[in-house]
Protein backbone atom coordinates (compact mmCIF):
# COMPACT_ATOMS: atom_id res chain seq x y z
CA UNK A 1 0.00 0.00 0.00
CA UNK A 2 3.13 2.49 0.89
CA UNK A 3 4.27 1.66 -2.47
CA UNK A 4 1.40 2.55 -4.05
CA UNK A 5 0.84 5.97 -2.26
CA UNK A 6 4.37 6.81 -3.21
CA UNK A 7 4.02 6.19 -6.76
CA UNK A 8 0.65 7.83 -6.83
CA UNK A 9 2.63 10.97 -5.09
CA UNK A 10 5.81 10.52 -7.71
CA UNK A 11 3.54 10.45 -10.26
CA UNK A 12 1.40 14.05 -8.87
CA UNK A 13 4.56 15.92 -7.88
CA UNK A 14 5.97 15.06 -12.11
CA UNK A 15 2.73 16.06 -13.63
CA UNK A 16 3.13 19.48 -11.60
CA UNK A 17 6.56 19.94 -12.71
CA UNK A 18 5.82 19.85 -16.35
CA UNK A 19 2.67 22.26 -15.66
CA UNK A 20 5.07 24.51 -14.04
CA UNK A 21 7.69 23.98 -17.04
CA UNK A 22 4.49 24.31 -19.81
CA UNK A 23 3.84 27.70 -17.99
CA UNK A 24 7.68 29.18 -18.37
CA UNK A 25 7.88 28.65 -22.02
CA UNK A 26 4.48 30.74 -22.22
CA UNK A 27 5.71 33.41 -20.64
CA UNK A 28 8.82 33.61 -22.66
CA UNK A 29 7.00 33.75 -25.57
CA UNK A 30 4.87 36.46 -24.58
CA UNK A 31 7.69 38.40 -23.43
CA UNK A 32 9.02 38.28 -27.34
CA UNK A 33 5.88 39.51 -28.51
CA UNK A 34 5.87 42.60 -26.44
CA UNK A 35 9.48 43.75 -27.37
CA UNK A 36 10.67 47.26 -26.71
CA UNK A 37 12.37 48.32 -29.45
CA UNK A 38 15.78 50.47 -29.14
CA UNK A 39 15.32 53.38 -31.49
CA UNK A 40 18.52 55.84 -31.93
CA UNK A 41 18.30 59.52 -31.91
CA UNK A 42 20.21 62.82 -32.34
CA UNK A 43 18.72 65.03 -30.33
CA UNK A 44 20.77 68.03 -31.60
CA UNK A 45 19.09 68.34 -34.95
CA UNK A 46 15.74 70.73 -34.97
CA UNK A 47 13.65 71.01 -35.71
CA UNK A 48 13.52 67.02 -36.32
CA UNK A 49 15.06 66.18 -32.78
CA UNK A 50 15.80 68.11 -29.81
CA UNK A 51 15.31 68.09 -26.13
CA UNK A 52 13.20 71.19 -24.47
CA UNK A 53 13.47 70.56 -20.83
CA UNK A 54 13.17 66.92 -19.50
CA UNK A 55 11.31 66.30 -22.78
CA UNK A 56 12.56 65.45 -26.38
CA UNK A 57 10.40 67.07 -29.54
CA UNK A 58 10.07 66.76 -32.99
CA UNK A 59 9.40 65.89 -35.85
CA UNK A 60 11.72 62.53 -35.87
CA UNK A 61 10.17 62.24 -31.87
CA UNK A 62 6.38 62.90 -32.92
CA UNK A 63 6.80 60.79 -36.02
CA UNK A 64 8.44 57.28 -34.61
CA UNK A 65 5.87 57.79 -31.85
CA UNK A 66 3.12 57.76 -33.95
CA UNK A 67 3.96 54.79 -36.38
CA UNK A 68 4.48 52.74 -33.02
CA UNK A 69 1.09 53.34 -31.85
CA UNK A 70 -0.12 52.68 -34.93
CA UNK A 71 1.61 49.96 -35.41
CA UNK A 72 0.69 48.75 -32.05
CA UNK A 73 4.52 47.83 -31.10
CA UNK A 74 6.84 49.83 -28.09
CA UNK A 75 10.05 51.97 -28.28
CA UNK A 76 12.43 52.92 -25.91
CA UNK A 77 14.55 56.07 -27.37
CA UNK A 78 18.27 56.25 -27.23
CA UNK A 79 20.22 59.27 -27.68
CA UNK A 80 23.30 59.83 -29.10
CA UNK A 81 25.54 61.48 -31.16
CA UNK A 82 24.54 61.06 -34.86
CA UNK A 83 28.12 59.61 -35.79
CA UNK A 84 27.30 56.85 -33.25
CA UNK A 85 23.92 55.45 -34.39
CA UNK A 86 25.13 53.05 -37.31
CA UNK A 87 27.94 51.72 -35.55
CA UNK A 88 25.33 51.26 -32.66
CA UNK A 89 23.14 49.27 -34.81
CA UNK A 90 26.09 46.90 -35.83
CA UNK A 91 26.81 46.49 -32.07
CA UNK A 92 23.34 45.40 -32.24
CA UNK A 93 22.58 48.25 -29.19
CA UNK A 94 19.89 49.67 -31.21
CA UNK A 95 17.08 48.28 -33.20
CA UNK A 96 16.08 51.20 -35.31
CA UNK A 97 17.15 54.66 -36.16
CA UNK A 98 15.60 57.66 -36.97
CA UNK A 99 17.57 61.33 -36.59
CA UNK A 100 17.49 63.04 -39.83
CA UNK A 101 19.24 60.74 -41.79
CA UNK A 102 19.67 60.61 -45.46
CA UNK A 103 19.50 57.94 -47.82
CA UNK A 104 22.69 57.13 -49.42
CA UNK A 105 24.22 54.71 -51.37
CA UNK A 106 27.18 54.16 -48.76
CA UNK A 107 24.46 53.98 -45.99
CA UNK A 108 22.25 51.18 -48.18
CA UNK A 109 25.12 49.07 -47.50
CA UNK A 110 24.89 48.58 -43.91
CA UNK A 111 21.48 49.60 -43.16
CA UNK A 112 17.72 49.03 -45.19
CA UNK A 113 15.49 52.75 -45.20
CA UNK A 114 11.97 52.72 -44.89
CA UNK A 115 10.59 54.17 -48.10
CA UNK A 116 10.86 58.30 -47.65
CA UNK A 117 9.43 60.61 -45.32
CA UNK A 118 10.83 63.53 -46.05
CA UNK A 119 12.56 65.58 -48.59
CA UNK A 120 15.17 67.44 -47.39
CA UNK A 121 18.35 69.49 -49.78
CA UNK A 122 18.96 72.81 -49.86
CA UNK A 123 16.78 76.04 -50.92
CA UNK A 124 16.92 79.45 -51.75
CA UNK A 125 16.01 81.85 -49.38
CA UNK A 126 15.41 85.78 -49.53
CA UNK A 127 13.73 88.81 -47.83
CA UNK A 128 10.31 88.64 -47.57
CA UNK A 129 9.27 92.26 -49.46
CA UNK A 130 11.57 90.59 -52.88
CA UNK A 131 9.89 89.71 -55.84
CA UNK A 132 12.64 89.38 -58.63
CA UNK A 133 14.23 86.38 -57.24
CA UNK A 134 11.99 83.33 -57.70
CA UNK A 135 14.49 80.36 -57.80
CA UNK A 136 18.32 79.67 -57.95
CA UNK A 137 18.45 80.66 -61.74
CA UNK A 138 17.79 84.78 -60.47
CA UNK A 139 20.70 84.82 -58.67
CA UNK A 140 23.02 86.03 -61.45
CA UNK A 141 24.86 88.88 -60.71
CA UNK A 142 23.52 88.93 -56.97
CA UNK A 143 25.33 88.53 -53.70
CA UNK A 144 24.35 85.23 -51.39
CA UNK A 145 25.69 84.37 -47.92
CA UNK A 146 26.00 81.18 -46.48
CA UNK A 147 26.87 80.14 -43.31
CA UNK A 148 31.11 78.25 -42.94
CA UNK A 149 31.34 74.82 -43.12
CA UNK A 150 27.54 73.88 -44.17
CA UNK A 151 26.44 71.84 -47.39
CA UNK A 152 25.00 75.84 -48.38
CA UNK A 153 28.36 76.60 -48.64
CA UNK A 154 30.26 73.99 -50.37
CA UNK A 155 26.90 74.18 -52.76
CA UNK A 156 27.24 78.23 -53.05
CA UNK A 157 31.23 78.06 -53.25
CA UNK A 158 31.47 75.45 -55.94
CA UNK A 159 28.65 76.79 -58.14
CA UNK A 160 29.82 80.32 -57.77
CA UNK A 161 31.14 80.63 -61.24
CA UNK A 162 28.04 78.42 -63.08
CA UNK A 163 25.41 80.59 -61.18
CA UNK A 164 27.46 83.65 -61.74
CA UNK A 165 27.44 84.93 -57.90
CA UNK A 166 29.01 86.50 -55.13
CA UNK A 167 29.58 84.66 -52.10
CA UNK A 168 29.74 85.96 -48.39
CA UNK A 169 30.36 83.59 -46.08
CA UNK A 170 29.26 83.49 -41.85
CA UNK A 171 30.46 82.00 -38.78
CA UNK A 172 26.94 81.50 -37.49
CA UNK A 173 23.44 81.50 -38.73
CA UNK A 174 21.50 84.35 -37.06
CA UNK A 175 24.67 86.89 -39.06
CA UNK A 176 23.84 85.53 -42.06
CA UNK A 177 20.24 85.75 -41.80
CA UNK A 178 20.49 89.45 -40.62
CA UNK A 179 23.01 89.78 -43.48
CA UNK A 180 19.51 89.13 -46.10
CA UNK A 181 16.90 90.92 -44.17
CA UNK A 182 19.01 93.78 -43.58
CA UNK A 183 19.55 93.96 -47.57
CA UNK A 184 23.37 93.83 -47.74
CA UNK A 185 22.73 90.90 -49.30
CA UNK A 186 20.93 89.13 -51.90
CA UNK A 187 19.91 85.65 -50.95
CA UNK A 188 21.06 82.64 -48.90
CA UNK A 189 21.43 79.12 -49.40
CA UNK A 190 20.43 77.09 -46.34
CA UNK A 191 19.11 73.52 -45.45
CA UNK A 192 15.50 73.65 -46.09
CA UNK A 193 14.28 71.83 -43.13
CA UNK A 194 16.37 74.08 -41.03
CA UNK A 195 15.10 77.58 -42.43
CA UNK A 196 11.71 76.38 -42.25
CA UNK A 197 11.89 76.06 -38.52
CA UNK A 198 13.41 79.15 -37.58
CA UNK A 199 10.70 81.18 -40.10
CA UNK A 200 8.12 78.99 -38.32
CA UNK A 201 9.44 79.62 -34.72
CA UNK A 202 10.12 83.77 -35.24
CA UNK A 203 9.45 86.20 -37.76
CA UNK A 204 13.03 87.01 -39.88
CA UNK A 205 11.39 88.88 -42.53
CA UNK A 206 12.65 86.35 -44.93
CA UNK A 207 10.75 83.68 -47.27
CA UNK A 208 11.50 80.58 -49.14
CA UNK A 209 11.53 80.46 -52.44
CA UNK A 210 11.73 78.16 -55.50
CA UNK A 211 12.33 74.50 -55.51
CA UNK A 212 15.48 72.52 -53.25
CA UNK A 213 18.03 72.64 -55.04
CA UNK A 214 19.42 69.23 -54.46
CA UNK A 215 17.31 65.87 -53.78
CA UNK A 216 18.18 64.70 -50.08
CA UNK A 217 15.79 62.27 -48.91
CA UNK A 218 15.41 61.51 -44.85
CA UNK A 219 14.33 57.53 -44.32
CA UNK A 220 14.13 54.83 -40.99
CA UNK A 221 17.08 52.97 -40.91
CA UNK A 222 17.20 49.19 -39.40
CA UNK A 223 20.19 47.08 -39.75
CA UNK A 224 20.73 45.54 -43.21
CA UNK A 225 18.74 41.97 -43.10
CA UNK A 226 17.72 41.83 -39.42
CA UNK A 227 14.28 43.30 -38.05
CA UNK A 228 12.29 42.78 -41.93
CA UNK A 229 8.79 42.26 -40.13
CA UNK A 230 9.62 45.61 -38.03
CA UNK A 231 10.44 47.49 -41.29
CA UNK A 232 7.09 46.42 -42.98
CA UNK A 233 5.36 47.61 -39.88
CA UNK A 234 7.36 51.48 -40.44
CA UNK A 235 6.49 51.33 -43.69
CA UNK A 236 2.63 50.82 -43.21
CA UNK A 237 2.50 52.86 -40.45
CA UNK A 238 3.82 55.86 -42.19
CA UNK A 239 1.63 54.82 -44.77
CA UNK A 240 -1.51 55.53 -42.76
CA UNK A 241 -0.35 58.76 -41.02
CA UNK A 242 0.19 60.24 -44.37
CA UNK A 243 -3.11 59.49 -45.29
CA UNK A 244 -5.14 60.17 -42.68
CA UNK A 245 -3.08 63.41 -42.44
CA UNK A 246 -1.14 63.27 -39.06
CA UNK A 247 2.20 63.18 -40.56
CA UNK A 248 0.90 66.80 -42.44
CA UNK A 249 0.24 67.88 -38.40
CA UNK A 250 3.63 67.09 -37.49
CA UNK A 251 5.40 68.28 -39.98
CA UNK A 252 2.98 71.63 -40.08
CA UNK A 253 3.88 72.09 -36.35
CA UNK A 254 7.16 72.57 -36.67
CA UNK A 255 7.85 73.71 -40.07
CA UNK A 256 4.64 74.91 -41.26
CA UNK A 257 3.32 74.75 -44.31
Amino acid sequence: MKKIKFISLFLILTLLLAACGTKDKSTSGAGNDSKVYKIGVDTTYPPFEFKDRNEYKGIDIELINAIAKNQGFKIDLSPMDFGGIIPAMQANQLDVAIAGMSITDERKKIVDFSTPYFNAGLTVVVKKDNTTIKSVDDLKGKTVAVKKGTTGSKYALDNANKLGIKVVQFNDSPAMFQEVANGNADALIEDYPVISYAIAQKDLGLKIVGDRLNGDKYGIAVLKGQNKDLLVKINKGLAELQKDGTYDKILKKYIGK
